[in-house]
């Protein structure tokens, strides 16, 4: 009777995950009812335009919000982008306080590899600050495990875990004492379960950003659908859609090198 044992884990895995994606759920739809004490002011909100940065850090998070400033700085010629991976400042005077941390994440020395410096500009004071404004302002989900986001990676894994589990119980070597098939029919409950709540989730609740709350991601919709200058338009789309948007290659690829392994 040992799978027994793993169908209880398997219910333990399905029941703890959905439950958690439910109360997320309900959590994102009362921050997001007028006269919660978490709601955003509607008025407020739907009358505010985000800027580059905010947009860039509802919809990629931090590290977004430094690939937005390096790729408007490159844009400037105000730091230069190699395809081999290195950022170099021309001009050292930033023009904001993101564009700063940037150039104090690049070093004293005025050159450095582009990934650390993402890291570093990412975790910079600058950009803590400018997320605490949107939390504020209710665009933006708290930092916590507790958001949709993650619920729905839990239910996914739990799903996982249960057929992994299923299987292993099929698999068991010799006389169960219950029909394989019912076995199976006892696993497929969990399954069902986590399945039946992603399949939900996707309709009610999606997309389930981790950074943007339901009041930012309206904002961010109607963001990409204003008209702009070219030059503006292009830093949006990066904003939004991050560096898979940049269309030269030169400077993609300075984004996307990887040093080659050390050959002895």
């Amino acid at each position: 009777m040992f799978w027994v044992l793993l169908l209880f884990l398997a219910w333990a895995f399905a029941g703890t995950a959905c439950s958690r994606l439910c109360l997320a759920a309900v959590r994102t739809d009362a921050s997001d009812t007028p006269g919660s004490p978490d709601a955003p002011d509607t008025p407020a909100v739907a009358e505010r335009d985000l800027t580059l940065y905010e947009a860039a850090f509802l919809s990629g998070g931090p590290a977004r919000v430094a690939d937005v400033a390096l790729v408007s700085m490159a844009r400037q010629r105000r730091l230069l982008l190699a395809h081999t991976g290195w950022a170099t400042v021309v001009d050292p005077r930033g023009r904001d306080e993101i564009e700063q941390s940037v150039i104090g994440a690049i070093g004293p020395g005025g050159q450095s590899r582009i990934a650390p410096v993402r890291t570093r500009a990412a975790d910079a004071e600058a950009v803590r600050r400018l997320a605490d404004g949107l939390v504020h302002a209710g665009l933006a989900v708290r930092r916590s495990s507790d958001t949709v986001a993650s619920a729905v990676r839990q239910v996914r894994a739990a799903a996982l875990a249960v057929a992994a589990l299923g299987t292993t119980a099929l698999l068991l070597p010799g006389d169960t004492g219950t029909p394989r098939p019912l076995v199976g029919a006892w696993f497929a409950l969990p399954l069902i379960l986590t399945l039946g709540s992603l399949l939900i989730a996707r309709f009610e609740v999606h997309p389930y950003s981790p950074w943007a709350s339901p009041a930012g991601q309206r904002l961010l919709r109607a963001l990409t659908g204003k008209p702009a200058g070219d030059e503006r338009s292009f830093l949006t789309s990066v904003a939004v859609r991050g560096i898979r948007a940049i269309g030269e290659p030169e400077l993609r690829a300075a984004f996307t090198h990887r040093d080659q392994p050390v050959r002895e």
